[in-house]
């Protein structure tokens, strides 16, 4: 499991906890955007948020800002020569040729309201072309912190589509004159920093961040001279100082000089702030080693505890890789060893060894006799958005308007488990998939408010969302790249997908299946699919965060639901009955597992996390290529035919943990 948080200061190995993040020495057309630095821990916090709460101690200042034109780290193609990025092109609008482009500039309305000439900047072929095209026409499209755009020559959808995933450019001599006291930030990015009192050189800035009072520098510290700690005393290379990155507010008082033509600022910071960056790592070395020494004593302890469990499952086999090797793939494979969930898979393993209790997921649902639930409200698939109007919800408007108020009061949160499956793997872009009509992109999921919680009321609505390990970096960066969707960003977690190992679907001398191996030193797994998602919000310590917040009700839904997220209609039905447990369904499907959406009773989730061996797990037979020791080598398997079981278990096997008085089902008619 993976979770964010965001520190008070950071180290020299910045960019290593940031991978999805690239430092860049030159910057593209202005834009403003705020910020979330992500490591493991919990929630996402603004960055602005820590660094502030230390910083009202300091001398009061009243200071007059200094503006950056652009402020906020980002991976991003560079611009050709001569241009200058201020957009691209994520979508299509409409039926008449017009195009939904997402900013990069902090002059949107000069770029994009104005017409006249812009450039194209395409993949064609492999190759990258750029060609002029005239802005007839442009507006913004409110709460989506996009712009609606409209070429010459462009005039039906076809024609708009092949524009998708284009960049928007403009001349570099067009770039807007700023008034005294505002720079570029590609002019700051670079510069020495001085302190003007003592000429001392600090280090240099290497980057520039919005933190939304005011810009903030972020410093590279050199090692030319001391910097006194939090006692006054000089710090030393030893101490680690060299290297470490600092904050430095981008305001007139404090750096009072900024000299392009030399490429420096002179900085006059107020006692304290230096030191406050520093405070983070002012252990000694001893303290260091001693930290470092238990971190290690801890992880061995779990890993004999994790051996030792394995080993009673007779599954030693696993240990063999230890044998081969150097020591970071021994290391890979002690982590991973450490990470296996033994309760689930030994839950999985029973339930697979049982033929009669080998189901798939709609033989499971259908056993279920959903005929016996008393609860059960039919509606058109109208009414399940949350911007269903009162004309399309007819007598339901009272559970509708019921569950708006536990959305808005703060007492409903949502998961949200993305599915690759009919995505794109560029999550800007939509899916025309025929093959699945309801699967979208995931910021028009999230940046419709008739299809998820209304913009007003996301900043009281927590979301989680469950993504594979390939796609949560990206899914970060595009919360923040689009100002987490108007949620609040204290409310929101990141989290990978629960996974179990592989096994063999033929049974061993010892009667056993057999987790196998994709490396000597990897253990090859799966994820564990819906099921998985209670236990690992229970792992994860989120329940316990939600249930400290207040909320009462927690949605759990895929993201091929057309209308995944803040069913209001169904909170306010299971409301009404004091239910445990709401299921949507639609009529005719059988894709249960694929496209899901259940509500559930905070009172529900917080027995069902004592109760972690209640879900049934089955075996996907799968063909999974491995490697397997034989004798004294490693030999790999290539199967023709099924050769093994990934284990699963699905959302829906948490009813038979409730009669059925508790739940109520909403069923999607045409």
């Amino acid at each position: 499991m993976m979770q964010r948080t965001s520190p008070l200061c950071s180290s020299s190995s910045f960019s290593h906890s940031f991978p999805y993040i690239s430092v860049l020495n030159r910057c593209t057309e202005p834009f403003r955007r705020r910020i979330a630095l992500t490591c493991k821990g919990s929630a996402f916090s603004i960055l602005q948020l820590p660094l502030y709460r230390h910083l009202h101690t300091l001398p009061r200042l009243q200071p007059s800002r200094r503006r950056v034109a652009t402020s906020q780290i980002l991976e991003s193609v560079e611009a050709p020569t001569g241009f200058v990025e201020i957009g691209y092109i994520s979508n299509v609008h409409g039926t008449e040729g017009e195009v939904r482009v997402k900013p990069v500039t902090d002059f949107p309305e000069l770029r994009f309201s104005t017409p006249g000439t812009r450039w194209l900047k395409q993949q064609v072929s492999g190759r990258e072309e750029i060609r002029e095209v005239d802005l007839e026409e442009g507006r913004e499209h409110p709460g989506r912190k996009s712009w609606i755009l409209k070429f010459k020559g462009i005039d039906t959808a076809e024609q708009a589509k092949l524009l998708i995933g284009s960049t928007l450019l403009v001349r570099e001599e067009d770039r807007p004159e700023l008034e005294e006291g505002e720079f570029y930030s590609r002019d700051l990015i670079g510069m020495s920093v001085i302190l003007k009192e003592t000429g001392q050189s600090l280090g240099t800035v290497v980057n520039v961040f919005d933190s939304g009072g005011a810009d903030l520098l972020h410093v590279l510290l050199d090692s030319s001279e001391d910097i006194l700690d939090a006692s006054g005393n000089p710090t030393s290379t030893e101490t680690g100082v060299s290297g470490r990155l600092v904050w430095i507010p981008f305001v007139k008082a404090i750096v009072p000089v900024v000299d392009l033509e030399r490429r420096e600022m002179k900085i006059t910071p107020p006692k304290g702030l230096l030191e406050l960056n520093l405070n983070s790592n002012k252990r000694s070395k001893k303290e260091r080693r001693q930290l470092e020494w238990k971190e290690r004593k801890k992880f061995q302890n779990s890993l004999i505890a994790a051996k030792k469990k394995l080993s009673e499952m007779e599954q030693k086999h696993v240990f063999n890789g230890f044998k081969f090797g150097e020591k970071m793939q021994g290391r890979l494979l002690a982590e991973q060893i450490v990470g296996v969930n033994s309760k689930l898979l030994q839950k999985a393993l029973q339930d697979i060894e049982i033929p009669t209790r080998r189901l798939n997921v709609n033989e499971l649902f259908n056993a279920f006799e959903l005929e016996k639930i008393q609860n059960t409200l039919k509606v058109s698939d109208k009414c399940v958005t949350s911007g269903a109007n009162e004309e399309e919800l007819g007598k339901h408007t009272s559970l509708q308007k019921k569950g708006l108020n536990l959305i808005s009061s703060g007492k409903t949160a949502v998961v949200l488990v993305v599915n690759d499956e009919g995505w794109y793997s560029d999550l800007d872009i939509v899916c025309d998939n025929a093959e699945h009509p309801t699967s979208c992109s995931l910021p028009d999921l999230l940046g419709d408010d008739r299809r998820f919680a209304k913009i007003e009321d996301r900043p009281y609505v927590p979301l989680i969302l469950v993504c594979s390990a390939s796609r949560i970096h990206s899914i970060e960066k595009l919360f923040m790249d689009n100002d987490y969707f108007s949620f609040d960003s204290g409310k929101i977690w990141f989290l990978e997908e629960q996974r179990l190992p592989v096994v063999s679907n033929v049974v061993d001398e010892q009667n056993k299946y057999k987790i196998l191996m994709k490396s000597p030193w990897e253990i090859l797994q799966s994820p564990v699919g819906s099921g998985g998602v209670i236990n690992l919000l229970s792992s994860s310590k989120v329940l316990d965060n939600l249930a400290e917040i207040g909320v009462e009700y927690v949605e759990i839904c895929s993201s091929r639901h057309r209308s995944a997220g803040t069913n209001a209609l169904l909170l306010g039905y299971i409301a009404s009955c004091s239910a445990n447990i709401g299921v949507k369904l639609q009529k005719g499907s059988s894709g249960f597992e694929k496209s899901f959406e259940l509500i559930f009773s905070m009172n529900f989730m917080k027995k069902m996390m004592k109760q972690m061996d209640k879900p049934q797990f089955y075996g996907i037979p799968k063909s999974n290529a491995h490697v397997e020791k034989v004798d004294k080598e490693w030999v790999d398997v290539s199967p023709s035919s099924p050769n093994s079981y990934q284990l699963c278990s699905s959302i829906f096997s948490w009813l038979h943990e409730c009669s059925f008085d508790e739940i109520c089902m909403m069923e999607i008619v045409k």
